[in-house]
């Protein structure tokens, strides 16, 4: 049966989904296994748009002793009447609303500029303040601490203050409530991408380290931390000496279960909005994604996907989470490939593994080092899923596929992007004048080169080679490029013809396809005799045309053959 409770798109706040009456994924149990846990500090890393602010979001609603602007304490319970965490047991439940919390994301770091990126952050923390800054009436912080504090709401206080700044808060808010401190930091690694990306990485880590250390390692105050981000950066560039922390990355089957929607969840929101008969389409297009042993869907595109599909925008799935990021990891991969990269590159296109070592200390700066490197920054971040492990000389192999459908429009789509900026940039003219000159070899060996550096998803077959020779002649300057045109008694591949008919020249292209390497000849000599039996060039004659040069090509794989007539 049906109902009608609106869609979370793009929501991440806890307190707005059940205010609301979105459709809400319960996952606050995580709560229960983090208080079991007893860990003072737990880093989560997840692909983008799996759920982590949401869950950073719900865990201050239930944590949070949280002060309203008259001076009273909000009951955050009533968030979590009918949850899973409310059957879990008064050992959980008597947690909630028991905590000063701070909450902090820095994705606002994104900036093209370490002083931007700084200011951002500078903002992020005095806002922080701000929403504590009843804490300025207590009789338990000295001036001094007051004058601090409040140097820090109106930005005033030197850059130096901020790189310790939840520290201190930490240590006015334990003075204030008597209660040790829990803090969420959300998007932890958007500064420290950025930073490598724009230039400034070394001094975003200086800046990244002395907040994190001051407030992980060194902070009296502290209860409890939850860290979240999407990639596991290694423990010596920001982490340093904190033997506190507990790495949940995609390896981990700990709290497996809490980011990204399990087979159960994605069948009951399907049931919900009666398109449970959609289910193996949903499979195919978002699930994949393997944490720890456990599978899980993409969130995001679930929940988009049954938005579009219940409102009758779409009869079709579609590729929701490549639109929310410029892919550029996958960018990276391909621009940067070698020819064993780009054949397997081919092979994850085709379905088949990959077996890479994984490294997960890793840090930005670490990422373009080697390839391995880059497929391991795929793994991490949610472009490919495991299907085997083994461990060979002291070492963790991963045998690695594609998770699903929409991840692989998203290395389609790169691949096309790709192939066609390098045609573009590549002076091809050689190629025009072989057939101009009839030197077939020259032809050969031009095409042969180009299908080596290119990267193939088309399983070879002729209208794969067909867009290929289109491709590479496009943007030839001389001759206009026809495909598939009506000629003669049937069709022939592609023509090339001069704007100027009197003194100008048309070349014929037939293509075919061969079983195997020894098959090529035989392929070129049958498109050949095709173009004549079937005439394909009456209607080129017809228009004027006396200088008519005819070709058949044959591919097989990676090799290409050129013959004339």
């Amino acid at each position: 049966m049906g109902q009608s409770r609106p869609i979370p798109i793009g929501v991440e706040f806890y307190k707005q989904m059940i205010d609301n009456g979105y459709y809400y994924v319960d996952k606050t149990l995580l709560i229960r296994d983090i208080l079991e846990q007893g860990i003072t500090a737990t880093l989560f890393t997840r692909p983008r748009r799996f759920g982590k602010t949401l869950v950073q979001s719900m865990l201050k609603t239930f944590f949070e002793n949280e002060i309203l602007p008259d001076g009273t304490t909000a009951d955050n319970s009533v968030y979590f009447q009918g949850k899973k965490i409310m059957d879990a047991g008064e050992e959980y439940t008597r947690h909630m609303g028991k905590y000063p919390v701070i909450s902090l994301s820095l994705k606002s770091a994104k900036q093209p500029s370490y002083e931007t990126a700084l200011e951002k952050l500078q903002i992020a923390v005095s806002r922080e303040y701000k929403r504590h800054s009843y804490i300025l009436d207590s009789s338990t912080l000295f001036p001094s601490e007051k004058k601090e504090f409040l140097s820090i709401i109106e930005k005033t206080a030197p850059m130096s203050v901020y790189s310790t700044a939840l520290q201190f808060l930490s240590e006015c808010l334990e003075k204030h409530h008597r209660q040790k401190v829990i803090i969420l930091l959300d998007e932890y690694d958007v500064p420290l991408e950025n930073a490598y990306f724009s230039g400034f990485y070394d001094q975003m880590v200086s800046f990244i380290r002395s907040l994190f250390e001051s407030a992980l390692k060194t902070n009296d105050s502290l209860k409890f931390a939850v860290i979240t981000g999407c990639l596991r950066i290694s423990r010596e560039s920001i982490f340093t000496g904190l033997n506190n922390l507990d790495i949940i990355s995609l390896l981990n089957e700990d709290y497996a279960e809490y980011f990204g929607f399990t087979q159960d969840e994605v069948d009951g929101f399907l049931d919900s909005y009666n398109i449970i008969q959609r289910r193996n389409e949903v499979k195919d297009w978002y699930n994949g994604y393997l944490f720890g042993d456990t599978e899980v869907y993409n969130p995001w595109s679930v929940i988009n996907y049954v938005k579009d599909i219940t409102r009758r925008n779409t009869e079709f799935p579609k590729p929701y989470w490549s639109n929310t990021s410029s892919n550029s990891i996958v960018h990276e991969l391909i621009e940067n490939s070698t020819g064993s990269t780009k054949r397997e590159l081919e092979e994850l296109i085709a379905g088949r593994a990959i077996e890479k070592p994984i490294h997960e200390d890793i840090t930005y700066a670490d990422i373009y080092k080697s390839q391995d490197n880059l497929w391991n920054f795929l793994f991490f971040t949610g472009y490919l899923k495991v299907v085997k492990k083994s461990f060979i000389e002291q070492q963790i192999y991963f045998s690695m596929t594609i998770p699903n459908k929409e991840i692989l429009y998203i290395y389609k789509n790169s691949i096309r992007e790709w192939s066609g900026r390098c045609i573009e940039k590549q002076d091809l003219s050689g190629l025009v004048k072989a057939f101009e000159e009839g030197n077939c070899k020259t032809a050969s060996d031009i095409i042969t080169g180009q299908l080596i550096d290119t990267i193939s998803f088309y399983d070879y077959k002729e209208d794969y080679y067909h867009g290929f020779i289109a491709g590479l002649l496009k943007h030839n300057g001389r001759y206009i490029v026809k495909s598939n045109r009506e000629s003669g008694t049937g069709r022939y591949d592609l023509s090339l013809k001069t704007q100027r008919i009197r003194q100008g020249r048309a070349i014929i292209l037939e293509l075919k396809v061969a079983d195997s390497i020894n098959g090529l000849e035989k392929g070129c000599a049958a498109a050949l005799k095709q173009i004549e039996k079937l005439h394909y060039d009456s209607d080129i004659k017809e228009e004027g045309y006396t200088d008519i040069l005819k070709y058949g090509i044959c591919f097989y794989k990676k090799e290409c053959l050129v013959m004339n007539s």
